[in-house]
């Protein structure tokens, strides 16, 4: 019999895959999601982020995951909503982005997949939550998903294992700094 692991008087024995909520205005969803990303590929895990915004720009992370033999980072957006020309063309394609969520999720080949900044994608409305909600309840049993963004939904926290919301207490926005390489990029 395995070793029970305990935490504040709980006795844990069983393993599963998560699904885990990174959220909150401060800095650090996303790479709170790379640090599990990179932690995984120590182990050999398969892991792949969909990035559902970004795209535009070539991030630290697009230029380090290629050097993680088990790591894959697809960009599928073309930056930020708020400088979109036309949002239908948001829309869809964060509708593509989703489709290609399910297929990685449901594929087989992945211990790990990262919805990058979905919760936006639901905030806006985007994309259905009913439907989102639905589909990751029935995800592969040991398949972890992380999603991360502002504003998780309620009813994605509900079904959630685990949520963390980064709190901004300090940014050096406010002292005029801009974001810089290696840091926020």
């Amino acid at each position: 019999m395995k070793t029970a692991v305990t935490r504040a008087g709980v006795t844990a024995h069983k393993k599963k895959g998560l699904i885990i909520i990174n959220t909150g205005n401060g800095k650090g969803k996303t790479t709170a999601a790379l640090g599990v990303a990179l932690r995984a590929c120590g182990y050999g895990m398969k892991v792949i982020m969909l990035q559902f915004f970004k795209g535009k720009w070539k991030s630290g992370e697009l230029r380090s995951a290629p050097k993680l033999e088990t790591f894959e980072i697809v960009p599928m957006g073309q930056g930020f909503t708020w400088e979109s020309k036309d949002v239908e063309v948001d829309k869809a394609m964060v509708r593509k982005a989703w489709e290609a969520g399910k297929e990685k999720i449901l594929s087989g080949n992945y211990d790990i997949v990262i919805l990058d900044e979905i919760n936006y994608a639901l905030s806006y409305g985007f994309l259905a939550i009913e439907d989102v909600v639905e589909f990751l309840k029935n995800k592969p049993a040991m398949l972890h998903v992380i999603l991360t963004g502002r504003d998780a939904r309620p009813e994605l926290v509900e079904i959630a294992d685990l949520v963390t919301e980064m709190c901004e207490i300090k940014h050096p926005f406010e002292q005029g700094i801009s974001a810089q390489k290696g840091i926020e990029f």
